[in-house]
């Protein structure tokens, strides 16, 4: 299921409005078939799998990282019916799908054509990796990402404005491949005007998987850019499931202040600059207990001379 769910990140950012799902199909402890969804939506994880396994499917255990779907689709058939009919013997699913089109029907069609399913293994892994489909399906709004570049006391530029570079190349490498991870970037009308930013995906081979620009502005946005007034307007965002916000102060503390930060990604450099532009601006905290206990630790890495820390909001049942 761990080999399933990294295979599922290969489609994040490009597989949506469908999930980034990952598969695997496995006989006699061999790998026979593997697939992650594909840019569109289509072929899904599970037919691409199929596709690969051929008459090996028959009697093999399949890894899937969500329910194979059960609904009609002019785009192609379903992949519950697929894999049953395939005679895949028994059915691993990390996490049961939230779309009501689907939602426990997929298994039980399994079942009740004499499949095995087991449901719930690495559900919470799963659930991480298609952050962006299961916020969309049951908030109705784009998983956000924040990222910041900090210095150790946390700045972002001089006084001047002059920001460029506070991290070194491993973490800028490293924040274009986040890049390419979603489907649309953010920054406020203060970075555009200042920085003029093309926030494309610069790294070789990757540059096809730039994100969509939006712009948080009350002015007008640029051509090629999408335009919304309030950070709550994400939801309205079409073929948006993950969501990158970079800039400025103003704009991360807007989307921390309205509750919409799901996942922090700050990269630290080992400098100190002293009276420069702070990273976040006022998000309404009064009272310092307000501040503990919101967000997790998931990920602390080095990257060259900087330190990549990343978090993930608690929220509440």
């Amino acid at each position: 299921m761990a080999a399933a769910i990294a295979l599922s990140g290969r489609g994040r950012g490009l597989s949506t409005p469908n999930p980034n799902v990952g598969c695997l199909i496995v006989r006699d402890d061999r790998v026979v078939g593997r697939g992650w969804t594909q840019k569109g939506g289509r072929p899904h994880a599970e037919a691409q799998a199929l596709d690969q396994a051929m008459d090996r499917a028959a009697g093999a255990c399949c890894y899937v990282t969500l329910e194979p779907c059960f609904h009609l689709s002019p785009r192609g058939p379903r992949c519950a019916d697929l894999m049953a009919r395939a005679g895949i013997a028994r059915m691993v699913i990390a996490l049961r799908d939230p779309d009501p089109r689907t939602d426990g029907q997929g298994a039980a069609w399994l079942r009740d054509r004499g499949v095995a399913v087991d449901m719930g293994l690495m559900a919470d892994d799963a659930a991480r990796a298609m952050a962006g489909f299961v916020l969309r399906q049951t908030l109705g709004r784009p998983h956000v990402t924040l990222k910041l570049g900090l210095s150790l006391d946390g700045r972002i530029a001089l006084s001047d404005g002059s920001s460029r570079w506070i991290t070194g190349p491993d973490a800028r490498a490293h924040a274009h491949m986040e890049r390419a991870r979603h489907d649309a970037i953010l920054v406020g009308g203060g970075t555009l005007r200042a920085d003029a930013p093309s926030l494309d995906v610069r790294l070789a081979g990757l540059a096809d998987r730039s994100p969509r620009r939006v712009l948080l502005s009350r002015g007008d946005a640029p051509a090629g850019w999408t335009r919304i007034g309030a950070p709550e307007e994400i939801a309205t965002l079409e073929r948006v499931d993950h969501l990158l916000v970079e800039g400025g102060a103003e704009t991360a503390a807007a989307f921390l202040r309205a509750g919409l930060v799901d996942r922090l990604l700050l990269y630290r450099a080992p400098i100190v600059i002293g009276s420069g532009l702070a990273g976040i601006g006022d998000i309404g905290l009064f009272d310092l207990a307000d501040a503990h206990g919101r967000w997790r630790m998931i990920d602390n890495r080095a990257l060259g001379v900087d330190r990549l820390e990343v978090y993930e909001a608690v929220r509440s049942a």
